[in-house]
């Protein structure tokens, strides 16, 4: 079993434009406001009735805390993201971000190899990145991965165990050796959303004629949808250094979680056509044109964030340097509560998923050339969540 120790970090208050204090304490802020070039921003996409969020398990409402936990998968390489198979009792792909492979993994701790992603390159931060099956078609899988020069969304298939053939569905990402985005996650709009990174080119961010350093939004074919707010332009959202984060609430709205420089790291409520101001501003208090963080932490060794996941009013958020699990809970207006910490025993954690069955898996990374690896990394670990 694993011993998961509850810190409450301290909230502070100040919205400053250097975020949170000194002591590196996250502090939350009310729900984001901000126009956008094309008039006022709007929320994400709403759920339609009597329809629930693909993130999201059937459950009691109110937000969950995670009570104890177990190791359930050991022995991965690298590895970046986690989908679960459409349809399995507790079978999820995982990609491998240094080798480009993906793998099979289930609850009992069975590793099976399924195959690789042809013409990945794992320089740096780049690699096999973002993974997620399309809920409306579940054989459908896509894929994020860097390829040279550039960053590649792609679609293959999953049956029985093998993958089908790869098929471009949107190139041009910049790539680089980091900032390198790469979290994929369809939405309840049927739409795939697509986090990328500026790869150290912090202009890119603003710039509206690069893809990076934005939020995307395509159709599962990798059209643009005609309610975008940029016509003919994949962009959803843009200002953004790094997001590696991407959720859907119980009401539809999307939630992402960035990395900062110096300032603030970021948990963001995302408005299509909104301005996240990086590289101009960090954190909360920047500008009345730049939408503020929901919550924010002083880039130190308490944060990091990567991966995130929404369940029951709760957001968690998977912390890299922070080697702990975030707990952010969430009222209907958008606004955060007070974060809280789950610390524990295996360093840094890059992705954080609700399984079907409810419970949180969650991505250890300490081989990924940053880490400090120990005998079973990297692994999963299951954390039961409870009221």
């Amino acid at each position: 079993m694993i011993v998961v120790i509850a810190a409450l970090a301290v909230a502070g208050a100040s919205c400053s434009s250097s975020g949170s204090g000194s002591d590196g304490s996250p502090s939350p802020s009310g729900a984001p406001s901000a126009s956008s070039p094309g008039g006022s921003a709007s929320p994400s996409a709403p759920l339609s009735p009597g329809t629930s969020s693909p993130s999201s398990p059937a459950a009691q409402p109110g937000p969950v805390t995670p009570s104890s936990g177990e190791e359930i998968v050991t022995g991965l390489a690298a590895p970046w993201s986690i989908a679960f198979v459409p349809g399995s009792d507790g079978q999820a792909l995982v990609t491998q971000r240094d080798e480009g492979t993906i793998v099979l993994v289930d609850d009992s701790g069975t590793v099976t190899p399924v195959g690789a992603v042809p013409g990945v390159d794992g320089t740096g931060e780049g690699g096999l990145l973002g993974i997620a099956f399309d809920p409306a078609s579940p054989a459908d899988l896509y894929v994020y991965a860097t390829m040279g020069a550039q960053n590649v969304v792609q679609r293959s298939t999953y049956a029985n165990g093998a993958l089908g053939e790869f098929s471009v569905v949107l190139d041009g990402i910049p790539a680089g050796t980091r900032h390198d985005g790469g979290r994929l996650a369809f939405g309840p709009d049927g739409m795939l959303y697509i986090s990328t990174g500026e790869s150290g080119n912090p202009d890119d961010a603003q710039d509206l004629g690069s893809l990076g350093g934005k939020i995307l939004r395509i159709a599962p074919s990798g059209e643009v949808p005609p309610d975008n707010p940029f016509d003919g332009s994949p962009i959803w959202s843009y200002g953004h250094r790094n997001v590696e984060g991407l959720a859907f609430d119980d009401e539809g709205r999307l939630w992402a979680s960035e990395f900062g420089d110096r300032e603030a790291d970021e948990v963001n409520l995302i408005v299509a056509g909104g301005n996240y101001g990086w590289p101009f501003v960090e954190g909360i208090g920047g500008a009345p044109d730049y939408v503020d963080p929901v919550v924010e932490w002083r880039p130190t060794s308490e944060s990091s964030p990567s991966g995130l996941a929404y369940v029951r009013d709760t957001l968690f958020v998977a912390a890299l340097r922070g080697e702990r699990l975030w707990q952010v809970p969430l009222s209907s207006g958008g606004e955060a509560g007070e974060p809280a910490a789950f610390v524990t025993e295996f360093g840094r954690l890059r992705d954080a998923v609700v399984a079907p069955d409810g419970t949180l898996w969650v991505l250890t990374n300490n081989t990924d050339g940053r880490g400090s690896p120990r005998d079973g990394d990297d692994r999963i670990l299951r954390l039961t969540l409870t009221p």
